[in-house]
């Protein structure tokens, strides 16, 4: 008897295993909804659409973005998190979703490390100091004299909590000792036409959102958070440059799956994201908007899940840190 049972046992895990290798096979079938967890015209949102048109060509079914906007990006993720695990819906995260949120949501329904597998790191997106075009600071020494003297009255947008701008912001912050009125915004978007508009007087955003609107005047860029100037952006000084070395801030965007999609599956996403990046249109239209595309070895599921676990170790104790956290 227990010989027919381990029999039965082995021939259905078998059975199951076929299945899942039918199925992997033959994907993609239908189109595949890509969350991006912020608002459309964030820049979370403008790379996750570059790359899935060049994604879609190549998997042969439309890669179709779904904003799905609260609370930091969590929301987004958490429904990610709760979708069939079979390559039909995956997740457009980054640096505040993926390492940021678990210190600042203490109720947070998924862990990063354990509720997704990488797809693989699409681009990395460094993080500049701006503000509204009509603050008096004409450099970033004068910026900060003038955040440091003035804090009580200024506003400061960003994303939502747990959002880059929010969290690269408490960075700076921190690095100034002041605590300014903080607004929200559902995306990074809104924070930036309410930057545009005068609404607020500074944030900390992703290169990828502000390029346009610093060549076009709209907004002051006083300093980027990397040890190299940006091709974008070339005469926007390195924070080592314009006095503050101790602000180092680059984001990232990555491709997720939720937990238990099949291993051929997220094979088949990865070698299609692959693709996208070593694509020159693509490329050129990433770098234009001033991206870091991951070369070589940092590319790929394994480099990706490595970074997520190290980010998480580089970014809560400086979130544990900030001035009300």
């Amino acid at each position: 008897m227990w010989g027919k049972t381990v029999v039965g046992l082995l021939t259905g895990l078998a059975a199951l295993g076929l299945a899942a290798s039918a199925r992997a096979q033959d994907y993609p079938a239908r189109s595949i909804t890509v969350i991006v967890p912020f608002a459309a015209g964030g820049p979370t949102d403008i790379v996750a659409r570059i790359v899935s048109d060049h994604m879609s060509k190549t998997l042969g079914q439309q890669l179709v973005v779904e904003n799905v906007v609260g609370a930091g990006g969590t929301t987004g993720v958490t429904r990610a998190m709760r979708a069939a695990p079979d390559g039909y819906t995956i997740v457009m995260g980054h640096l505040g979703t993926q390492a940021a949120a678990p210190s600042l949501y203490p109720n947070l329904a998924y862990n990063p490390t354990v509720d997704f597998l990488s797809i693989g790191m699409v681009a990395g997106t460094p993080v500049l100091i701006l503000a509204k075009k009509d603050l008096p600071a004409k450099d970033l020494k004068e910026f900060v004299t003038y955040v440091k003297a003035n804090v009580d009255k200024l506003n400061q947008a960003h994303a939502g909590i747990g959002s880059v701008s929010h969290i690269t912001c408490l960075l700076l912050n921190s690095l100034l000792g002041v605590k300014p009125t903080a607004v929200p915004y559902n995306g990074t978007g809104p924070a930036m036409n309410a930057l545009v508009g005068g609404q607020v007087d500074y944030m900390c955003d992703q290169i990828v959102n502000a390029v346009p609107q610093v060549n076009a005047g709209t907004i002051k860029a006083y300093a980027i958070g990397t040890p190299q100037r940006n091709p974008a952006l070339a005469n926007v000084p390195t924070s080592a440059e314009a006095g503050l070395p101790a602000f180092q801030a680059s984001a990232w965007n990555a491709l997720f799956a939720p937990k238990g999609t099949p291993q051929p599956i997220v094979d088949k996403l990865s070698a299609a994201l692959d693709k996208a990046l070593s694509d020159e249109t693509t490329r050129k239209r990433l770098l234009e908007l001033g991206s870091d595309i991951p070369e070589g070895p940092r590319r790929g599921q394994q480099p990706l899940a490595a970074l997520v676990k190290s980010e998480i170790e580089k970014w809560t104790p400086v979130i544990k840190a900030a001035p009300g956290n």
